[in-house]
């Protein structure tokens, strides 16, 4: 894979604004992707504090997710943990929306490979 390609995560039509999608990376990991006010971003799927599926069992409030687990939150602009129990930030991927889809470079994940 070049670093000129982009991965496709999901269509947009696959995400209602306010809600949450999935998306998986070639590793197999599964990312969340978030659709508020028509802006795209993604993160980890699983909560940093009680490894739960935000995609399955999370709820979204403007650019705050909620882990279903123990009410913990996090921003998904940033990933920071915005709310207790939670303190690790959630890892964040740079996305995009091209043709339809949301993408991400491949560029960005080798970087975050490498990191």
């Amino acid at each position: 894979m070049s670093n000129n390609e982009f991965i496709a995560l999901c269509g947009l039509d696959a995400v209602a604004d306010g809600a949450i999608g999935a998306g998986d990376l070639p590793d197999g990991r599964r990312v969340a992707v978030y659709l508020v006010q028509g802006e795209v971003y993604a993160t980890d799927d699983r909560c940093t504090h009680g490894n739960s599926s935000l995609t399955e069992d999370g709820c979204l409030d403007g650019h705050i997710v909620e882990c279903a687990m123990h009410l913990g939150t996090f921003d998904v602009r940033t990933g920071a943990a915005v709310g207790p129990p939670c303190t690790k930030a959630l890892r964040t991927y740079p996305v995009q929306i091209r043709d339809g889809q949301v993408v991400l470079s491949a560029a960005a994940l080798a970087g975050e490979l490498q990191a």
